[in-house]
């Protein structure tokens, strides 16, 4: 018997209180720099236990300016920018290579809590993607190895051919090469911190960076209705 959506959706609840604590938010508080905020609650995340805190929505868009969203891992956030990789041979690798910009969304159900980041994003150099890679666990090495990312599978018997090889070799070359594994910074311009409320008076602070004659200017601050 088919699953009534509607009813089950009707049915769901959001941050019931009963096993959700939501923690309060004073926007008038905050740092001066969104990566000391980001830092702050991502350690909290992680003390809520919030399950894998550093999976993120990566948004992207095609040459056509059409929008592709997908789930990706941080793999750092810094002063050159919040970071992630992937194939460049891969959908995302292109799209970046078309439309050089993107979105990061975090959404930790645990506290109530979003953070969205836009902003450009360039290329590290390959000797850091490298690096990043090989200083991963074998099975992400092994599914780099793997590659055809986004391309057509003819079975799940041939991923799995191709899979028990690629692992063979990353146990057995640890640091092997992957030249199309990429290493991805997005600088952002804007960073909204979102904390939610069971009454729905959810506050929202959004940093924008001013333009610099660097390219680093000032952030300023502003709350947003919810």
């Amino acid at each position: 018997m088919r699953t009534d959506l509607h009813e089950l959706l009707r049915s769901l609840r959001v941050w019931d209180p009963e096993v959700t604590a939501l923690p309060f938010f004073d926007p008038g508080t905050t740092p001066d720099d969104p990566l000391d905020l980001f830092a702050d609650w991502f350690a909290e995340a992680v003390a809520a236990g919030q399950t894998e805190p550093h999976t993120m929505s990566l948004a992207t868009a095609d040459e056509e300016g059409r929008p592709d969203v997908r789930i990706v891992m941080l793999h750092g956030a810094d002063a050159d920018g919040w970071s992630f990789a992937t194939h460049a041979t891969s959908r995302k690798g292109g799209q970046l290579a078309a439309r050089p910009h993107a979105a990061l969304a975090f959404y930790w159900p645990a506290l109530g809590r979003q953070v969205r980041v836009r902003g450009p994003v360039t290329a590290a150099p390959s000797k850091e993607g490298q690096a990043d890679l090989h200083a991963r666990s074998t099975g992400a090495l092994a599914a780099a190895l793997t590659g055809r990312q986004s391309e057509p599978l003819t079975s799940l018997d041939e991923l799995a051919r191709t899979s028990r090889d690629a692992w063979e070799r990353a146990q057995r070359e640890p640091e092997a090469p992957v030249t199309s594994w990429t290493l991805y910074r997005l600088r952002p311009c804007e960073v909204e911190f979102f904390q939610g409320d069971e009454r729905r008076q959810h506050v929202r602070l959004a940093y924008r960076r001013e333009p610099g004659q660097d390219g680093d200017g000032d952030w300023t601050r502003q709350l947003l209705w919810p």
